[in-house]
């Protein structure tokens, strides 16, 4: 079975004003889609195909395929992504074990959205900014490109896209706005926890 475009997970204009419909749909509807398509012809009839995403991403990323692994790497990137984001109206910053555990690891919220902005700010060109957990412990990383914590030993809880069709629509080249406006209004700390307790990492 072909790897998936899956739908997204609210409306397009659900994450409006931050991130407009007509970016959502050209981002989801064009940039993934094309990862997936070219994936799928990509690994069609060899040993990958069938397999999960993840494993897929995993696979490439040790075999040195570069065209399957950018593909994979950033259909699994992008369909994180959304998932790591929910709409304005639902969004609030995070709350009980979760809370304790990035007070602990970046001595408060604060500081860490701070540290989440500027790693996203920081990216040269394209790429991602991540909240990962490691060895018990939460920290920020960033990729280049299609460049994913998977292939890092790092188990991703949080992605935020810095490529440009991310925002240029909105934000033109103004990357700080789009970055500020997802970092304080759109994070979904749900599925942040969700992806710590399935590690193993924090209790429910």
């Amino acid at each position: 079975m072909p790897v998936m475009l899956e739908p997204l997970p609210y409306d397009y204009d659900a994450l409006e004003p931050v991130i407009s419909a007509a970016t959502l749909k050209l981002h989801h509807g064009a940039h993934h889609r094309a990862y997936v398509h070219k994936l799928n012809a990509a690994i069609r009839g060899t040993e990958l195909d069938g397999l999960e995403l993840e494993a897929i991403v995993r696979h490439s990323a040790v075999s040195g395929a570069a065209a399957v692994f950018n593909n994979a790497a950033q259909a699994w990137n992008h369909a994180f992504f959304w998932r790591s984001l929910r709409p304005k109206a639902r969004s609030g910053a995070p709350r009980g074990a979760l809370a304790a555990r990035l007070d602990a690891d970046f001595g408060s919220y604060g500081a860490f959205a701070d540290a989440f902005k500027a790693a996203a700010l920081g990216v040269f060109g394209s790429g991602w900014a991540w909240l990962v957990e490691q060895g018990g412990a939460l920290s920020i990383m960033s990729t280049a490109n299609a460049d994913t914590p998977l292939v890092h030993g790092q188990r991703p809880l949080l992605a935020l896209d810095v490529w440009e069709h991310a925002y240029y629509l909105d934000h033109q080249s103004r990357r700080d706005a789009y970055v500020a406006g997802v970092v304080d209004h759109l994070l979904d700390w749900d599925f942040a926890q969700r992806n710590l307790v399935a590690e193993g990492a924090l209790h429910a």
